[in-house]
């Protein structure tokens, strides 16, 4: 359930980041660059999550 809603979220902001870029910058609006791009940040999101030790630091 953590992946689905991961991927929910980053694909929602993504596709709205990809939409307000390319009207600023003036090109046309592609629903497929915008999944993809989702997709390559939902796998560096999890990547970097598993990387992230979770124990306490001792000290």
């Amino acid at each position: 359930m953590r992946i689905f809603w991961t991927f929910f979220w980053t694909f929602l902001l993504v596709n709205m980041l990809t939409y307000v870029v390319s009207s600023m910058i003036g090109v046309a609006y592609h629903f497929a660059t915008g999944t993809t791009l989702a997709v390559i940040a939902t796998v560096l999101i999890l990547l970097i999550a598993q990387l992230i030790p979770n124990d306490p630091v001792h000290h």
